[in-house]
């Protein structure tokens, strides 16, 4: 059995604030503003696989109410998403990421990433596709206000047949 889920991701860049993105810290001048690191790659990825495995989101399972998560590394998260998904018999087969923003450039940190975040899943690097491209200065992430991020995660139960 195959299930795909799909993930999206935003946030504002705040300064005073560390930019953290695909489980790296990035030099700059400002991140992004959330309750815990506002890794929006990370966050996408874990609602494409909770989306996945039809287990919620991201809020259900760490709400900005809970004081535990804030400013928690996202990487945390996706460890105990990958652990649910272990608990009932999933598989990650890949996950494919889009980061939209007109800064950072990504390509000097995408194997860093890569790396980092299929550690956390205990995946490999492989498996995990960041690509980046522009909003072309249009709207809010084209200001240079934000930046968001879209996921696609496909999963497999080996154990179990398709319908």
């Amino acid at each position: 059995m195959f299930r795909v889920g799909i993930g999206y991701d935003v946030h504002p860049f705040a300064p005073g604030r560390r930019l953290v993105l695909g489980g790296i810290e990035l030099p700059g001048t400002q991140g992004l503003a959330g309750h815990s690191d506002a890794d929006v790659i990370a966050h996408a990825i874990g609602d494409a696989l909770l989306g996945a495995a039809g287990l919620g989101d991201l809020g259900t399972h760490f709400p900005p109410s809970d004081p535990q998560w804030k400013d928690c590394s996202s990487l945390l998260l996706l460890q105990r998403i990958g652990a649910l998904l272990q608990q009932d018999g999933w598989q990650i087969v890949n996950i494919d990421v889009t980061f939209i923003g007109e800064q950072p450039r990504l390509a000097p940190h995408r194997q860093a990433m890569q790396e980092r975040l299929a550690a956390a899943l205990e995946i490999a690097p492989h498996q995990v596709s960041i690509k980046a491209t522009t909003n072309e200065r249009l709207g809010f992430i084209g200001r240079g206000e934000g930046a968001a991020a879209l996921a696609v995660a496909l999963i497999t139960r080996p154990d179990i047949e398709q319908p």
